[in-house]
């Protein structure tokens, strides 16, 4: 198998080459590996059922060890498709706090961080696609 990625890669069955199509992904695609499912209200206001996550999105965590904590992205990590979440820390043995990263897959967007204005237009074209 070649140890170079491919974008002209469609798809396969075998898990190990969805697995290694995943982490021989470069950089700037990764970013399409970054998205969060929006919650009701903001599925029907814009249309759609995900988004990519962004620093300052305000997100629930729906599985694990922090399920039911709801914080604002402080840290996107596009090498491990993960993102640090204020108040979502591992308390250590000596009592230290640590922040910890959690995968975006277990994650909803409760709230959209709109200070971006290529993506608000891009959001706001979806949605009159929708209704047009």
């Amino acid at each position: 198998m070649k140890k170079d990625f491919s974008k002209s890669w469609i798809s396969s069955v075998q898990p190990r080459k969805q697995r290694k199509f995943r982490f021989n992904a470069l950089l700037h695609l990764r970013s399409k590996f970054m998205g969060v499912a929006l919650s009701e209200e903001l599925w029907k206001k814009y249309g759609r059922r995900n988004i990519t996550v962004r620093k300052g999105d305000k997100v629930k965590v729906l599985r694990g060890e922090f399920k039911g904590k709801v914080g604002k992205i402080n840290l996107v990590d596009r090498k491990s498709c993960k993102v640090r979440i204020d108040g979502v820390e591992v308390v250590k043995k000596e009592g230290t706090k640590k922040p910890t990263e959690i995968h975006t897959s277990n994650l909803l967007i409760t709230e959209l961080f709109l200070d971006d204005k290529k993506r608000v237009k891009s959001l706001e074209k979806r949605g009159e696609n929708k209704n047009g």
